[in-house]
């Protein structure tokens, strides 16, 4: 069996917490799935039109964390962390069924889903996977934020960078090989807030669910956890983490260099919007060097962005 095989997990998952934003109490297990189904939410709290697919284009909001809605409004949101968890290990296809709107926060990090996925064990198929190569250079910016993509041959390389006025976290910046380096202080790092911001999270209904269980929160030049920093670079590392979830919404593998400055889930989605709007700027291979068509991706739910 060769790692550019399609892999799946070998059992359930089962996992219960709480989201982040509603606050609400959710339950979730993750089933292996079959090649080439890829990754796939159902809500089963709701009977009908309860398939929702994680793609760029049915990115509904991108404000605080990434919502995806089928083109029959039913939604589910904050699904970075576990799709960070997959697209970091290597899961190409798994089903997820889901009882509420938001997957839960565990932590504020990646770390539990990649346990629990590591212990249900990993099944790899015969199936090849496919990569997206990149072919030109892309970029976006908003206001005082950039992000770019250029091809590279072999890696998924991601250099980000954050700045705050925040004395404590003030300027950051992490390169990593998503591919080849050890991610586990990706994985381990936990999402963050500034305490000034809690009440403007709150006035706009969310952040119900946050606590110092599962989110840093830095007032001034202290951290008001009694868990401090799990790494050095925890805060810009946690924004790797999304950027990688973030990029698994399509649908495969990138080869690709990304540079990125005070970006978000929003910037990513923009980026990747603009790369599969033109079939030039990319293409889908087979790891058996087969082309396969760019239509393959989906951009029949093309939505804005709230």
């Amino acid at each position: 069996m060769s790692v550019l095989n399609q892999k799946t997990i070998k059992k359930k998952i089962h996992i219960e917490g709480i989201g982040l934003h509603c606050g609400k109490k959710v339950a979730l297990d993750i089933y292996p799935a079959n090649p080439n189904t890829g990754i796939i939410f159902k809500r089963v709290d709701i009977k009908n039109n309860n398939i929702i697919l994680p793609n760029i284009f049915n990115v509904s909001n991108a404000s605080f964390c990434t919502t995806i809605t089928n083109e029959n409004g039913v939604s589910v949101s904050t699904i970075e962390h576990l799709m960070g968890a997959f697209y970091g290990i290597g899961i190409d296809n798994a089903l997820i069924e889901i009882n509420n709107q938001e997957v839960p926060i565990l932590d504020g990090s990646a770390k539990i889903f990649v346990e629990e996925i590591i212990k249900a064990g990993i099944q790899t198929s015969d199936t090849p996977i496919k990569i997206i190569k990149i072919e030109k250079d892309i970029k976006f910016s908003s206001d005082n934020k950039t992000i770019s993509i250029k091809p590279s041959k072999l890696s998924l390389d991601i250099d980000f960078e954050i700045k705050y006025k925040n004395p404590l976290i003030s300027n950051q910046r992490n390169s990593i090989d998503v591919y080849k380096d050890d991610l586990s202080n990706i994985f381990n790092s936990r999402t963050f807030c500034l305490y000034e911001d809690i009440e403007k999270l709150r006035s706009l209904n969310l952040g119900l669910g946050g606590s110092l269980d599962n989110a840093i929160v830095v007032k001034d030049n202290q951290i008001l956890n009694e868990e401090k920093l799990r790494n050095e670079k925890e805060f810009v590392n946690h924004k790797i983490l999304d950027c990688m979830g973030d990029l698994f919404l399509s649908g495969y593998r990138i080869v690709g260099s990304i540079k990125c400055s005070q970006g978000g889930h929003k910037l990513t989605n923009q980026l990747l919007r603009k790369v599969f709007s033109v079939d030039e700027n990319f293409s889908i291979i087979e790891v058996s060097k087969k082309a396969v068509s760019n239509t393959i991706l989906n951009r029949r739910h093309l939505r804005s962005i709230a």
